[in-house]
């Protein structure tokens, strides 16, 4: 286990009045390793004091969240903000629900989201009377879960989704390189209406911080792999690529309420642990320094799916 002293909660996670972690525990699943291995080190995450955790029915099929479920059982269940995703957006939310409880073996999940929420056409339908976003105001009301909102990769259904109202918390984009109005509109926004803000991406897929074109692509042609993951970095990288430290620093000065980290192994949490313990918010010219040398760091790496700014 990590030497570092426990993280602690540091403001709510907008109106929800949970007081979360700067830092947040993501991308749980593999289905290569055994279940008690991957559940002792979403563990170590939690004993390290961090105190939100997100899963998704299509991690892994399943696997994250009966990892996430066997680790929050472990737990004093309110010292733990749990965030599970709706997947399929023209089904009937309830059953879905159930599915994700029952593999959860949870009574309720403290927030479920809209997952990749994208669309304006699809975010207009869930908003009809009686669509997605009542059903899963019935889920609230009924105990399945305590707050709603989306998870998505568009600017413009952020903004709407905030405006309607529909969202205790949202999840988005925040890092080097992403399309800047998730920085200069949507999380000035959802501040300013008291709605949650998580935040993905510090590290762009791997992109930023290793030779990839992906979660879990490492670019095979070149001499290393992905550094997070598990990945070793015994060898020199041939692409540009930023440290962890630059990446987090960069979302933390922007401030979330939370960065949710993929933090499935022991060397990613050490790696995020420190850069989070050694934050200082960072100036503007060190924050245009890290832009600038990001749109190197993942050039020749594939197509950036999660930013919808066609010039990036």
């Amino acid at each position: 286990m990590s030497t570092f002293a426990r993280f602690t909660p540091r403001r709510p996670l907008g109106r929800t009045g949970f007081a979360a972690t700067l830092l947040g525990i993501g991308d749980l699943a593999d289905r290569s390793l055994p279940l008690d291995t991957c559940v002792a080190t979403a563990r170590r995450a939690i004993d390290a004091g961090l105190n939100v955790i997100d899963t998704a029915p299509n991690y892994e099929d399943g696997y994250s969240e009966e990892i996430v479920g066997r680790v929050v059982r472990g737990t004093e269940r309110d010292s733990v903000f749990v965030i599970d995703k709706i997947d399929h957006h023209a089904d009937p939310v309830g059953p879905q629900i159930e599915g994700s409880l029952g593999r959860l073996a949870l009574g309720h999940t403290d927030a479920f989201v809209f997952h990749n929420l994208s669309s304006l056409d699809v975010f207009g339908r869930l908003c009809e009377t009686g669509g997605g976003f009542d059903q899963l105001a019935d889920a609230v009301r009924s105990g399945k879960c305590r707050f709603r909102g989306i998870s998505s990769h568009n600017p413009d259904v952020l903004r709407a989704a905030l405006r309607a109202g529909v969202c205790d918390l949202v999840l988005f984009p925040v890092g080097p390189f992403v399309e800047p109005r998730y920085v200069t509109e949507i999380l000035p926004l959802a501040k300013a209406l008291g709605v949650g803000t998580v935040c993905f991406k510090t590290f762009g897929a791997g992109k930023l911080v290793g030779d990839t074109s992906g979660y879990n692509q490492p670019l095979k042609t070149r001499p290393r792999g992905k550094v997070s993951s598990g990945g070793s970095d015994d060898t020199a990288a041939v692409l540009p690529r930023l440290s962890v430290a630059e990446c987090l620093h960069y979302t933390l000065t922007l401030d979330p309420d939370v960065a949710l980290l993929g933090l499935s192994y022991p060397n990613e949490q050490d790696a995020a642990f420190a850069a989070a313990r050694s934050f200082r918010p960072l100036t503007a010219d060190r924050m245009e320094d890290i832009r600038q040398r990001a749109v190197e760091a993942r050039r020749d790496k594939g197509p950036c799916w999660w930013n919808p700014d066609p010039a990036a």
